[in-house]
């Protein structure tokens, strides 16, 4: 059957019609752009980066050892925080491996440069308060936000799953920490201590968050935007006393969280030394406050733990009486360190 003249031209005009207007609409959606997310307070570089410095870092198991450095930390007179703390992965006893596992949080350039030079897992964190570089003493206000910018950070590691030794670089790792680590599921945080008190009542001891061991899961989760979510009412407070505060009126309960206080005897501290050189694990320069003390006192400890080493080198069985012969130089440098006034950059 024919079709009329006049239909196949209406037909034509209605096509082009079609045709105009899907152009101009195109044009339109081509210019517009969506709102831009407003920034947060940490811009943890682009989130491929981080994944990527993690799963190289990673264990099979998606356990990395996570340590946060900054310009004070790689540099020193003749030797900086971070060659000592690398230092005790060699000498310390199975720890050589762990150093496969390490990823190095770099805060400024000149870590981060420091720390591809040493062909470690390097990953750089940058915030809106750009570089973090110097030294930041003990609870200066500088230092209080460097704290909770590695929170928000590590808050990031556990949402992509994976479960983290987190270490501060003033602690010395003379043994391999995982075999002193339980393994059962249920303990989602193991944490150590300042001083450990009690096993029966958690709350009464001081809690250090220099060094704590991990998992990734709901809860663990919840725990650190609870602790995160808290800065801004936290003014003068840094991060471990917001947690200690925390703990005390019962968020592991309210969140079910099985907590493990690690004790002293083998992840010890300036505050509170282990009492035994065959238990120690990991020694902490806590209860200092310059980089500078740190390291002439952790230097100290490395010299005690040789002199150990050198001794039961050919005995391989230390008796008690042998083993209280040995204990740790008094920590002159960090006792004196308080008496370093607040704008002094030691």
């Amino acid at each position: 059957m024919d079709c009329p003249k006049n239909s196949i031209g209406n037909f034509a005009i209605a096509v082009l019609l079609i045709e105009v207007v899907y152009l101009c609409l195109s044009s339109q959606f081509q210019t517009f752009q969506w709102p831009q997310p407003p920034t947060k307070d940490l811009e943890a570089a682009p989130q491929d980066d981080l994944e990527a410095a993690l799963s190289k870092a990673s264990m099979p198991n998606k356990t990395v050892i996570i340590t946060v450095v900054n310009k004070a930390y790689v540099e020193g007179d003749d030797t900086s925080m971070l060659d000592l703390f690398l230092e005790s992965f060699w000498i310390g006893e199975g720890t050589r491996k762990m150093a496969d596992h390490l990823l190095v949080v770099a805060v400024d350039q000149t870590a981060y440069d420091r720390c591809i030079f040493r062909r470690l897992h390097c990953y750089k964190m940058v915030g809106e308060d750009g570089d973090m570089e110097g030294e930041k003493l003990y609870m200066s206000e500088d230092f209080i936000k460097m704290m909770w910018r590695r929170t928000l950070l590590l808050l990031h590691v556990l949402e992509r799953g994976y479960n983290f030794i987190f270490t501060d670089t003033d602690v010395s790792w003379l043994r391999n920490p995982f075999p002193r680590l339980t393994t059962n599921l249920t303990a989602d945080l193991q944490i150590s201590t300042d001083e450990f008190r009690s096993r029966h009542r958690p709350e009464d001891n001081l809690i250090n968050t220099g060094f704590y061991f991990i998992r990734s899961n709901n809860k663990t989760i919840a725990l650190f935007q609870t602790w995160y979510a808290m800065k801004n009412n936290s003014i003068g407070k840094k991060e471990q006393d917001v947690l200690s505060d925390l703990m005390r009126k019962g968020i592991f309960r309210q969140l079910g969280l099985g907590v493990r206080f690690l004790h002293t005897l083998y992840f010890s501290g300036f505050c509170q030394d282990s009492k035994d050189f065959r238990a120690v694990t990991t020694v902490h320069a806590n209860c200092c406050r310059s980089i500078r003390a740190k390291v002439a006192d952790l230097k100290a400890v490395h010299r005690d733990w040789g002199r150990f080493k050198a001794a039961t080198a050919t005995n391989k069985t230390v008796t008690d009486v042998d083993a209280a012969t040995f204990r740790w130089s008094v920590h002159a440098a960090c006792v004196n360190s308080w008496n370093i006034p607040m704008n002094t950059v030691g």
